[in-house]
C-alpha cells in the first residue's frame, strides 16, 4: 500500500513538468508584462519607475484614449455577435443531434459540423475573401469595406468557424441528462419541444453559462481572424479594431503607429483586468447561484 506522502511526492512529480511550462509561458509573460506597464524605456536612464503614468496616458490622450474606447467597444459587438448567434446555433445544433431523430447519420453529422473549428485561421479568413469578393464572389456588394458591415461580417465569419465547439460542449452535457426524466415526461404526454425546455435545458444551463463565459473570454483576446483578413489595419475608419488588434499595433508598431513596449503591455494588463474582473463577477453572482440551485 502506498504512504500518503509518497503518493503526495508522485503526485507533484508528475504535475511538476506541466506547472513549470505554464509558469515559464503563460504566468511568466504575464507577470512580466504587468510590470513593464509601471516602467518607462529611457535611452539614457533606461528603464524608469513611472507609476500608473501609462494608465493615466491611455485613458487621457485624446488620439490613444479614443483609439482604446472604440477597440473596446468594437469588442463588445464582437462578443455580442458570437453570443446571440454562435450559441444559440451550437445549443440548436446539439438538441438536433441528441434528440434521436438523426438516427445512424449522428455521427457524420457531428463530424461535418465540428471541422471548420479545426481548420486554420488563415485558411479561413482567405476562404471567405474569395467568397465575398465583390468582383468574383456571391456578394456583390464590399462587405469589409464598409464600416457598417465589416465587424459583423468578420463576427460571422467566426461564428460559421467556431460554432462546432458550443455544439459539442452542450452536446455532451445533454447527454448526460438521465434518460429516466426523459422518459417520465415522454409518458407523460409532454411533446419534445417541452421536454427540451422544461427537463434537458434546466439541467444544462450551468454548462450553457460556462460557454457564455467561455466564449466571452475567447472574442476579448480575439485577434487572428481580424488579423487574417484586414492584417493590422483596423478596417475602414477603425471599425473592425478590436482590443486585440490595437494591442498590437501599440506594442509591435504597424500601419504607421510607433511601437511602444511599456503602452503595449499596458493596454494588454487592461485588457486582462476586464478579462478577470467579468469572469469573476460571473463566478460570484452566477455560477455560484446556479450550483446551489442544482445541490
Amino acid at each position: 500500500m502506498t504512504r500518503p506522502a509518497t503518493a503526495r511526492w508522485s503526485l507533484l512529480l508528475f504535475v511538476l513538468p506541466a506547472l513549470a511550462i505554464y509558469v515559464m509561458f503563460a504566468v511568466a509573460p504575464l507577470v512580466s508584462s504587468v510590470v513593464m506597464s509601471f516602467f518607462n524605456a529611457d535611452r539614457t536612464l533606461g528603464s524608469v519607475f513611472v507609476g500608473f503614468e501609462n494608465y493615466i496616458y491611455l485613458f487621457t490622450e485624446p488620439v490613444v484614449s479614443a483609439r482604446f474606447w472604440n477597440a473596446l467597444v468594437n469588442n463588445i459587438k464582437y462578443f455580442a455577435i458570437h453570443v446571440l448567434v454562435e450559441v444559440p446555433i451550437g445549443l440548436l445544433m446539439a438538441a438536433l443531434l441528441t434528440s434521436g431523430a438523426l438516427r445512424r447519420s449522428e455521427g457524420v453529422y457531428r463530424t461535418i459540423l465540428f471541422i471548420p473549428a479545426t481548420l486554420s485561421v488563415v485558411i479561413v479568413g482567405f476562404i471567405w475573401r474569395l467568397i465575398i469578393n465583390p468582383l468574383w464572389g456571391v456578394v456583390g456588394f464590399p462587405l469589409l469595406g464598409n464600416q457598417m458591415t465589416a465587424l459583423p461580417t468578420i463576427s460571422l465569419m467566426g461564428v460559421w468557424q467556431y460554432v462546432g465547439i458550443p455544439m459539442i460542449f452542450l452536446y455532451s452535457a445533454l447527454l448526460a441528462v438521465p434518460n429516466d426524466l426523459v422518459e417520465a415526461s415522454r409518458l407523460d404526454g409532454a411533446s419534445p419541444w417541452r421536454t427540451f425546455w422544461d427537463i434537458k435545458f434546466p439541467l444544462i444551463v450551468p454548462q450553457f453559462g460556462l460557454i457564455v463565459i467561455l466564449t466571452f473570454i475567447w472574442t476579448f483576446n480575439g485577434f487572428d481572424l481580424v488579423f487574417a483578413l484586414n492584417g493590422s489595419a483596423p478596417g475602414p475608419n477603425y471599425s473592425t479594431d478590436i482590443l486585440g488588434t490595437y494591442f498590437y499595433r501599440t506594442f509591435f508598431g504597424s500601419s504607421g503607429q510607433v511601437a511602444d513596449l511599456d503602452l503595449g503591455a499596458t493596454v494588454a494588463t487592461v485588457i486582462f483586468t476586464i478579462m478577470l474582473l467579468v469572469t469573476a463577477l460571473y463566478f460570484w453572482l452566477v455560477q455560484r447561484r446556479l450550483r446551489a440551485h442544482t445541490v
